[in-house]
């Protein structure tokens, strides 16, 4: 695997517009056949003409595949954020001119995956320099397609980190999010995902506690055994970092209080939504 993402990351770290599409195709290569391991065949997917049946993460845990991508991501070296977050910023700087849109929405496609697969991995958001790298995407000179890329990212990025919140609040997140929403320039489309957003925001926090069970993955990366010093550390503290994170996080009231002041009269008709309708099925209440 190492030399997979070795040649990914080459392609990555290039000038050439078009190696970095290589590169972004190796990286969603390698993901999709992680996430598609031990999927029936095509021949019989073709018979039965059913799609596979979903995986939750916690499914992807014996495979030898998936447990050895998870153990890389804890070193700086193979982390693929990191390399993701990297090439993405080169495209923006050099992107004004739209030539690279398609490839900055492909790269934040990937960086959500990789999020989704290596939750660990969302700690980089605790820098503000990626955080303001996403807050810098949604500015309106930006094309509709990668401000709705950007914003399903910021949720992921954001989803049960308290700390990740606290800086995008720290950065005028909020402002950012909510002139977006205001403005008769946005289109109908980013704003169902800036609406999708807030209703994301005013829901319960949740810190990503580790459990006990080490037989699910989604305790935390230190159930790879052998992983190197960050799950060590993880597992080690973990009891610590659970009680930072929860004296991190604020009550819906206080984020009402806090977006308030940028949506007034909005917010209380967003929560009644919430509590009517439970667009997120519940899952995140």
């Amino acid at each position: 695997m190492e030399s997979l993402l070795s040649l990914a990351f080459d392609n990555l770290s290039s000038f050439d517009g078009s190696k970095i599409k290589k590169g972004l195709r190796q990286v969603e290569g390698l993901l999709a056949q992680i996430c598609l391991a031990g999927q029936c065949s095509p021949k019989k997917q073709g018979e039965n003409q059913q799609q596979p049946p979903r995986r939750m993460l916690a499914d992807l845990s014996p495979d030898p595949a998936f447990r050895e991508f998870f153990k890389l991501q804890e070193g700086f070296e193979w982390n693929v954020a990191q390399r993701l977050l990297t090439t993405l910023d080169w495209l923006v700087v050099r992107g004004g001119d739209g030539s690279y849109d398609m490839l900055i929405v492909n790269a934040l496609d990937l960086i959500q995956g990789v999020l989704l697969l290596h939750p660990p991995s969302r700690v980089l958001f605790q820098r503000s320099v990626h955080m303001n790298l996403l807050l810098d995407l949604l500015e309106p000179i930006n094309s509709p397609a990668i401000q709705c890329a950007t914003i399903i990212t910021l949720v992921v990025a954001l989803l049960d980190m308290p700390q990740n919140i606290r800086v995008f609040e720290a950065l005028d997140g909020l402002l950012t999010v909510t002139s977006l929403f205001k403005s008769r320039e946005t289109g109908r489309e980013v704003k169902f995902r800036l609406t999708e957003f807030l209703y994301f925001y005013l829901t319960p926090e949740t810190p990503n506690i580790p459990k006990p069970d080490r037989t699910s993955v989604i305790a935390g990366p230190e159930l790879i055994p052998g992983s190197p010093g960050k799950s060590k550390l993880l597992a080690s503290g973990g009891r610590q970092r659970s009680k930072s994170e929860s004296g991190n996080t604020l009550s819906v009231d206080a984020k009402k209080q806090h977006l308030d002041r940028y949506l007034p009269g909005v917010v209380d008709e967003l929560l009644k939504d919430l509590d009517t309708y439970k667009p997120f099925g519940g899952i995140l209440s």
